[in-house]
């Protein structure tokens, strides 16, 4: 069937349905959940041949992060779902006031290349465990796992209820024309700016997880060596692919000399010569190695710096100014470009003069900065002394603010991202207080004065 017969099949099945029990949408996740581990070494392969991601990379950042999820809604689903009593206000009474938990209906699901696998799945468990029928489009850019996707949601769905859209742009487009009742869209902000306009037409809620260029604190006071080890792992995992990386080092001048050749060490540590390793990722396409190779060229390199048609070797470029290339765009790549400072006065108003971040990470062990950064800054989220581990986390929203994206999700957040909030107040009949009825005189209108306190 063509898209325009897809979703309206979905449609006609979830009005025909509507609302599934919970007990249905926790058997769909547990049959997700077997159908992911039975076909583990299929999506590692997939993941392998897409990005290169061996195979304890793509458990850790993929695979295991979407079990995770599965297993944290399983677990909170039923109290997630059930109606919320609230407390009625003097001037209802008699009443009851509750929220019911209700799907919103057909949802799109559009996922990027760089981590396929979990950032399809991921929303995708928050739109089932709510209850919404969902037609998934990953990326024609990581045909692999798009495809281990495809054949796995067929065998634990049928159409009506789940289905996934290959292709490219044109099924992108195809997609967009119709009408959905909500959007999660995870990319580029281009395109998420497509998306935005087209989901007007129809008045359609969005939720948006762009990028940013995502700035990474070093003070004077950090723990240098745990410091170069987490900004290390951050900028290395998926070669530096990632949405929420550290894209550029803003570190006290007293430190950049240690955390730098620490950095080094335990790049080197991890894969040695990382060109040479099997464990080392490559870029998603030639066009992607060869944007993020021209970022670096005319910078001063103080490691790495050089591909090989296919994998760039983690770089580090030193003396960068706010206004070169390299700092005005994400770089998206095992590229990390470093400014030093003197005082938190001079970067404070700099990161603040740029779009706000997706993510921001800060080293140091004194309280005073944490708090100037964390209440002067505004970012979608991140971490005090380590990176993008609070991606990881199905207790807290991952999600970004102004250009870097709108919404949230994870855990409970995605579960919420996908459902509409009906409030309902139940009246009596047994009690009509007759003031809020017209003629308005003094005596009423006094009384309304009081019950409105």
């Amino acid at each position: 069937m063509n898209i325009h017969e897809l979703v309206e099949l979905q449609r006609s099945s979830f009005q025909a349905l509507q609302p599934s029990p919970v007990e249905e949408r926790l058997d769909q996740l547990e049959m997700l959940k077997n159908a992911i581990l039975q076909r583990e070494d299929e999506i590692c392969a997939a993941l392998e041949s897409d990005l290169g991601k061996c195979a304890g990379e793509a458990y850790m950042t993929e695979i295991g992060l979407v079990l995770s999820e599965i297993n944290y809604a399983m677990k909170h689903l039923k109290k997630w779902a059930r109606p919320k009593r609230v407390k009625t206000s003097l001037t209802l009474f008699p009443a009851r006031s509750y929220i019911l938990k209700e799907p919103y209906g057909v949802v799109l699901i559009m996922s990027p290349w760089n981590y396929p696998f979990m950032l399809t799945l991921s929303p995708f468990v928050g739109a089932i465990a709510a209850g919404n029928h969902c037609i998934v489009k990953p990326s024609n850019y990581s045909p692999a796992t798009s495809l281990v996707i495809s054949r796995l949601l067929a065998d634990c769905f049928p159409p009506d209820k789940a289905a996934v859209v290959l292709g490219g742009r044109m099924e992108n487009q195809a997609l967009l024309d119709e009408r959905f009742d909500y959007i999660f869209f995870t990319g580029g902000a281009a395109v998420g700016k497509t998306v935005l306009e087209k989901a007007a037409r129809y008045v359609t809620p969005v939720t948006l997880e762009l990028g940013g260029k995502s700035p990474c604190i070093v003070d004077a006071s950090a723990h240098i060596p745990t410091a170069a080890r987490r900004i290390a792992f951050g900028k290395s995992i998926n070669s530096g692919q990632t949405c929420v990386a550290p894209d550029y080092l803003l570190v006290h001048e007293k430190v950049k000399d240690r955390l730098l050749s620490q950095i080094v060490s335990c790049w080197q540590e991890m894969y040695g010569s990382a060109l040479d390793s099997p464990q080392w990722p490559h870029m998603i396409n030639a066009r992607h190695y060869q944007r993020v190779m021209n970022l670096i060229e005319g910078e001063n390199v103080y490691f790495g710096g050089f591909g090989d048609g296919e994998r760039i070797s983690p770089t580090i470029l030193t003396d960068v100014s706010w206004n070169s290339p390299v700092m005005q765009e994400e770089i998206f790549g095992p590229v990390l470009p470093v400014i030093t400072f003197l005082s938190l006065d001079e970067i404070i108003p700099m990161i603040n003069s740029r779009e706000k971040p997706l993510a921001l990470y800060l080293f140091s062990r004194r309280a005073s900065a944490q708090e100037r950064i964390l209440s002067e800054i505004s970012f979608g989220g991140g971490c005090i002394n380590d990176t993008v581990v609070h991606l990881s986390s199905s207790r807290l929203p991952f999600g970004g603010v102004g250009k870097s994206g709108m919404g949230g999700y994870h855990g409970k957040y995605s579960f919420d991202t996908f459902t509409h909030e009906k409030p309902i107040v139940r009246k009596g009949n047994w009690l009509d207080i007759r003031a809020r009825y017209a003629p308005f005189t003094r005596e009423k209108t006094s009384l309304i004065k009081k019950l409105m306190k």
